[in-house]
């Protein structure tokens, strides 16, 4: 079996402890490092292998959305969890356009963690329920079904939309229907300019709003 080695990076102790007890008894999922700020995590990055970072936004000396960003750059194989009490839209947007693979809020059960982590491990993106809602509830997210009927859509641009909504990258959504990644991401630049989506979060949006997931 191969384990999925996490990083956690959050300046609180007792929600650092909290979550190694919610993973401790995972046979897949082990606990590789553990940081206190952002700098800290770059750091660890350094010395660590590690698969995800589980990582919070509100941190001292480099917060989550300036680790993000030099994580996504120096390291762009490694997957990152917001975990966050947040559920503010265009802070979730704004991490979602970074590079975020996921987004979990504080308050969640310790099955979503898990599944979260194994989703994001796996190729997949991953938002709690709640965070997809405040994402469709976002005025600045709204995209009228009127103003963009799905007719606009050709056959294949509907399927491809519908699996982004579903969390799949561009070379998993190109090996499912036997086309090149290159071709997902021409597709999806379209999808964008059609529907008017500045980010995947509006993708997701549309399609969930337009019954595609």
């Amino acid at each position: 079996m191969n384990q999925i080695k996490v990083l956690l990076a959050d300046d609180h102790q007792i929600i650092v402890d909290g979550l190694k007890s919610l993973l401790k008894n995972t046979d897949d999922i082990i606990v590789a490092g553990e940081a206190n700020n952002g700098r800290e995590a770059l750091r660890l990055l350094e010395i660590l292998k590690v698969d995800i970072i589980l990582m919070d936004i509100d941190m001292p000396v480099m917060n989550g959305i300036d680790a993000l960003k030099e994580i996504k750059r120096v390291s762009s194989g490694v997957k990152v969890i917001i975990l966050s009490m947040h559920q503010e839209a265009g802070m979730i947007k704004s991490l979602m356009a970074i590079g975020a693979d996921g987004y979990i809020l504080k308050s969640t059960s310790q099955d979503e963690l898990i599944g979260a982590i194994r989703k994001v491990a796996g190729g997949q993106s991953y938002f709690s329920p709640e965070v997809t809602l405040s994402l469709l509830n976002n005025p600045q997210n709204n995209l009228s079904s009127t103003k963009q009927p799905m007719e606009m859509l050709t056959d294949r641009e509907e399927e491809i939309l519908k699996l982004i909504a579903e969390g799949f990258s561009n070379k998993e959504i190109g090996t499912k229907l036997f086309i090149s990644h290159r071709t997902v991401d021409t597709h999806r630049t379209n999808l964008m300019k059609k529907l008017n989506a500045n980010n995947i979060a509006g993708l997701i949006s549309y399609a969930i709003k337009n019954g595609l997931v």
